[in-house]
């Protein structure tokens, strides 16, 4: 495949680099993906990076996290409580204006913990359906992200019209 040329591309490259680096436990590349607030010209030294170019995760029945700190600790307490994880991306739509690109995508996870029986063998894989809003930056490294926030899918909206229910 070609490098990507047009911000769409590109931002399309950053999304998927984001789910691999999740897929394969990858925290240092994951973490590299994230804006920081190098990223964004502000001198840490002068400032509580904490507070500059705050960045934002809402990981599906989690209140939100805010700033790399937290947001980072959430992804390595999942990588360490997480044996398989996999994403199939679907309904993916981008949108760039200016500096900023808006990634939404419906997350088909399929994920497993280690068997009940704990002989190191993966146990039952369970299927999870998420949608996700990621809001990218881009920087002088290129695209990083500045938000995730995830929220489960309860229903299907054909399901919820077949119920007969009266309103």
């Amino acid at each position: 495949m070609s490098a990507p040329h047009t911000d769409v591309e590109q931002v399309e490259a950053a999304n998927t680099a984001f789910y691999e680096a999740l897929e394969r436990g990858d925290f240092e590349e994951l973490s590299s993906l994230w804006l920081t607030p190098a990223d964004l010209g502000i001198d840490e030294t002068y400032h509580d990076p904490a507070d500059a170019g705050v960045i934002s995760c809402v990981h599906p029945g989690w209140p939100v996290l805010t700033g790399r700190g937290e947001v980072l600790r959430s992804y390595a307490l999942i990588m360490a409580n997480t044996d398989y994880i996999q994403f199939f991306l679907t309904d993916v739509h981008v949108s760039v204006t200016g500096d900023t690109a808006l990634v939404n995508c419906t997350e088909n996870i399929l994920s497993g913990g280690p068997a009940p029986d704990g002989d190191g063998e993966l146990g039952p894989l369970v299927g999870q359906l998420v949608v996700a809003t990621n809001v990218f930056r881009r920087t002088p490294d290129g695209w990083k992200l500045w938000s995730h926030h995830a929220s489960p899918v309860l229903a299907e909206n054909d399901e919820a019209e077949d119920d007969d229910t009266p309103s």
